[in-house]
């Protein structure tokens, strides 16, 4: 005889999953435990959302979902976050969570953390599953990693009652109801006839433009996607999880020239990002109405969301990236000398000025002198992958930080969650078995702060940067009272990780700050670098202060001049060299 909690750990690694990481509990305490001793590595953290991020950024990078594992009611709920963060990203992710006694469930009876955790959790997946018998655990986890990699990914909730884990059935019964998934995401080709559309387009521009998402990171198409970049001749620009794709220091990159590029394209094709609100919609005033754009994305649904597009791609990246390499005629699509003048022109122009901006010094550091010294040591440390969360934190580094390699860069992406440090860290260090740097506001920082001991406890070579400026956004809040964005001022962050056998370095300027990160990386060791920033350094909310809801009371009984500056807020959605 065998059982529930032998199947699920079968099914999952006749499956080629061999990772999980969650929080152990009732009911799936001996599921973890038995899936360590059958050789699967299991990674138990301190809270199920830092868990179910790490799952969705490793199912990100390998395109094997990564199994987040959680208990019951609560414990799911914890889950269900990073769950719809995995969904609202596209990161193949399945939640496996144990769940209460169906039949008291049903009848809400009251047992121990009762919920009816499937109804829960469909608005959040993309898919949801619930297993009542052990015979069906091969078909579920079937049914899950399908859901989860197939078509667009996005996030899988798979429920396993208390009393299937615990259900015995004979071995070769169990045997045959094993399930190994064939061709889980199969090719989903384009039609010629869309290709030779997007090509015809394109070679009708004059200022072309192509946008890189994290959809085309994701595809690994990065051979393909190259070659009809540099064939073209292009300017193309990365969003944030897509850089790496090509260097950033590739002389097409427009990066340093969004806001023209953007608003001056005549052509915009669009590969694996889409129009949300990192891209204003694709609206004005950051684009232009007469701007024709092509589409290359797997979902259909995707298309039109918030503009007409043009010319419409659908199927899967590689495979169109494919057929575009063999559609395009040497010569065929050429921009014009005065586009890539121009584009030349404001990238030297803005380069220049960053360049101005981080050759400053200033004592205490603020976030510009701070990642400039983060920079220069990682420079030529090109496989280390970067993880980066917090409002200023996060937009600087984004612009400062080049990367050189794909999928190494890790960040809030579409849902601009906070949190995900720690759990996105800890993926990047199980999948590349190497060192990660996680580069994280103070803010940001404390979701997830307790993982250090995580991080500890398995020795992963993390080194974690914490730019404390004491506050979220910003530190300076006088007052008699703790202010609604204020922290403890010039809290010591690297003496927590020192609690857990971990090495704290505390840096107060540049000189410091890299004696420190060269330390930390040449150990291996899990480290945290607490650096000061300058309490003042920091703006609300980042480069998305937008966002914000503006009181049109308070703006209509405001100065003329407090006015304009409340309204002219509305129009501006990030700075011509920021942007997600």
């Amino acid at each position: 005889m065998t059982d529930g909690f032998h199947l699920v750990v079968d099914a999952l690694k006749l499956n080629g999953i061999d990772t999980l990481y969650g929080v152990a509990g009732i009911p799936i305490t001996d599921l973890a435990r038995l899936a360590q001793s059958e050789g699967m590595h299991y990674f138990g953290f301190r809270h199920e959302q830092s868990a179910g991020y790490a799952a969705a950024a490793a199912g990100f990078m390998t395109q094997v979902p990564g199994v987040c594992l959680t208990v019951s009611a609560p414990g799911f709920l914890n889950g269900v976050v990073a769950l719809a963060n995995a969904t609202t990203n596209c990161f193949p992710m399945i939640l496996i969570s144990g769940s209460s006694d169906r039949a008291i469930v049903d009848l809400q009876q009251g047992d121990y953390e009762e919920l009816d955790q499937l109804n829960a959790a469909k608005p959040f997946a993309k898919a949801a599953f619930r297993v009542n018998r052990p015979e069906d655990i091969g078909i579920g986890v079937a049914r899950a990693i399908r859901a989860a990699v197939s078509g667009r990914p996005g996030g899988v909730y798979l429920d396993l009652t208390a009393a299937v884990l615990g259900a015995t059935l004979d071995v070769e019964t169990a045997r045959k109801s094993l399930v190994k998934v064939v061709d889980p995401a199969p090719r989903q080709i384009p039609a010629p006839e869309a290709i030779a559309h997007a090509v015809d387009l394109l070679a009708t521009a004059k200022r072309p433009l192509i946008i890189l998402g994290k959809g085309a990171a994701y595809a690994q198409a990065d051979r393909e996607i190259r070659r009809f970049i540099e064939s073209t001749g292009i300017p193309f620009l990365p969003m944030s999880m897509a850089k790496g794709l090509l260097p950033d220091t590739h002389p097409q990159s427009a990066a340093a020239a969004r806001s023209l590029v953007i608003g001056q394209a005549d052509v915009v094709m669009l590969i694996g990002a889409r129009l949300n609100w990192l891209l204003s919609q694709g609206r004005a005033p950051l684009w232009d109405e007469g701007t024709q754009i092509i589409q290359l994305d797997i979902a259909p649904t995707e298309i039109d969301s918030n503009r007409s597009i043009a010319a419409p791609v659908i199927g899967d990246i590689k495979s169109a990236m494919a057929a575009f390499l063999t559609a395009l005629e040497p010569g065929q699509v050429k921009p014009s000398a005065a586009w890539l003048e121009a584009v030349d022109q404001r990238k030297q122009k803005n380069i220049a000025r960053m360049t101005a901006q981080l050759s400053a010094d200033p004592h205490p550091m603020n976030f510009s002198s701070a990642l400039r010294a983060v920079r220069d040591v990682l420079a030529d440390k090109p496989d280390i992958p970067i993880v980066n969360e917090g409002a200023n934190t996060l937009d600087f580094a984004r612009n400062i930080i080049d990367m050189y390699e794909p999928r190494k860069r890790l960040d809030s992406g579409t849902w601009g969650v906070m949190g995900i440090g720690m759990g996105y860290a800890i993926a990047a260090a199980a999948v590349t078995g190497g060192r990660v740097v996680a580069i994280v506001g103070d803010s940001a920082f404390g979701f997830s702060g307790m993982e250090l001991e995580t991080i500890c406890r398995y020795g992963l070579p993390i080194v974690t940067l914490v730019f404390n400026n004491n506050g979220i956004y910003r530190g300076d809040q006088p007052g008699a009272q703790p202010s609604p964005t204020g922290f403890i001022p010039n809290a010591r962050y690297d003496k927590m990780i020192e609690a857990f056998g971990g090495v704290g370095y505390f840096a107060e300027d540049t000189s410091s700050l890299t004696k420190a990160l060269d330390a930390a990386l040449a150990a291996r060791r899990p480290a945290l670098i607490n650096c000061v920033i300058d309490p003042t350094a920091g703006t609300e909310s980042g480069h998305i202060e937008n966002l914000n809801p503006k009181s049109v009371l308070a703006a209509a009984q405001a100065p003329a001049a407090k006015r304009d500056e409340v309204n002219g807020t509305a129009g501006h959605v990030m700075a011509s060299t920021h942007g997600l």
